[in-house]
């Protein structure tokens, strides 16, 4: 029996040990991907039992481009005083929400970039009047690189200002920024984001306030098997330490390829085949079993419908996968970059799942579950 042949073996098992990284390494290296998601979806039914899967309906509210990070492979930002750069007014931002209240949302995802020119108090008197004047809505905002930004700014720590965040109304804190928590890759494609420890710190630090938090992965840099499996041990450790500490942690994990069509990143790589492994629908479907496998402990795995297509996330609901995300109303970031779709409904979402043979089901931010009865199209 080959080794890859044994370790899922041992995956399939009535309690499958924690697959360690270098079986991880193993399977994502050489295991047949049919045997890989058939495993996958085996370990799905231990962690989330029946046959439900879950959908969010929620919006992207990207409320300023305005970034001094400059990473090659984003083509949303815009340096400071560029002629295309814009930030939001409070009002603009509500009516946003507004929009989003009516079709049935319960949350929002608001990131942009690391702005110079905002204070502290923008973003406070921000989340204050969206909570004030929209309680219904979950406020999942800033990214660890947004918060470390605002703190060198206002000569605070990345505590201090997540807590007055919190106090102010912010309920989650979304897992943008990660991409590849392998400083060797990350340090390559943004010199000037910080290390993978700050993005870490920044999540524990949000964990400990209570706030949701969720954990991402962009691939496809040029980072080998072994990178891509170091980024999900950082972040499983993380989790550990949550869970052992009992406070709030991680509710998921979603991945993603790097995304080249229209940016520095693309162009630098143009003709060298650095990030072809990446993007393919069969290596996406590689790494969504292998994150369900080596997440013991994140119960929920979504699927990126704005990366691969809607019917590529629906082949990651038979690789582990038990979230097909959400309808991302108004997406720019990624959409920036050459994604293949940016917007979906809820009814479309709804099809998607029933067609694979699942049962969907409307949650909100932290996976509870929610009355799917009105349904209302947003496309």
């Amino acid at each position: 029996m080959t080794e890859w042949r044994r370790i899922l073996k041992e995956q399939l098992s009535d309690i499958p040990p924690i697959l360690d990284v270098d079986s991880a390494t193993t399977l994502y290296s050489e295991a047949d991907i049919n045997d890989l998601m058939h495993t996958a979806m085996e370990r799905r039914k231990l962690q989330v039992p029946g046959s439900k899967v879950t959908y969010l309906v929620d919006r992207n509210i990207n409320y300023t481009n305005v970034c001094t990070i400059n990473c090659q492979f984003c083509s949303f930002y815009r340096p400071p005083e560029h002629r295309e750069a814009y930030t939001q007014s409070v009002e603009q931002i509500r009516r946003r929400v507004s929009e989003l209240e009516r079709i049935g949302g319960s949350r929002i995802l608001m990131q942009g970039g690391v702005n110079p020119n905002l204070p502290l108090q923008w973003y406070l008197d921000l989340l204050n009047e969206l909570r004030t004047q929209h309680p219904s809505i979950d406020l999942d905002c800033f990214s660890p690189i947004e918060i470390e930004g605002i703190a060198d700014l206002c000569g605070m720590t990345t505590y201090e200002v997540l807590s007055k965040f919190t106090t102010a109304g912010l309920h989650g804190l979304p897992g943008g920024g990660a991409e590849m928590l392998v400083d060797q890759i990350r340090f390559d494609v943004s010199p000037k984001k910080g290390s993978s420890d700050n993005w870490l710190k920044v999540m524990e630090e949000a964990q400990q306030l209570g706030l949701v938090t969720s954990a991402t992965n962009v691939f496809g840099f040029g980072e080998s098997i072994g990178q891509r499996i170091e980024h999900m041990e950082k972040i499983r450790q993380l989790q550990d330490r949550s869970i052992s500490k009992g406070i709030s942690h991680f509710t998921s994990f979603i991945s993603w390829p790097v995304m080249l069509a229209n940016n520095s990143l693309g162009m630098r790589n143009s003709g060298q085949n650095l990030f072809e492994s990446g993007s393919g629908a069969v290596e996406y479907l590689r790494h969504v079993s292998i994150s369900r496998l080596f997440f013991h402990n994140i119960p929920h795995i979504q699927a990126s419908w704005p990366t691969m297509g809607m019917d590529i996330a629906q082949m990651a609901l038979f690789a582990g996968a038990d979230d097909i995300g959400s309808t991302m109303m108004e997406e720019n970031v990624v959409s920036s970059s050459g994604a293949i779709k940016t917007e979906a409904s809820e009814t479309e979402l709804r099809r998607v799942i029933r067609e694979a043979g699942y049962i969907p089901v409307k949650r909100d931010s932290e996976y509870n579950l929610l009355d799917s009865e009105r349904i209302v199209s947003v496309v």
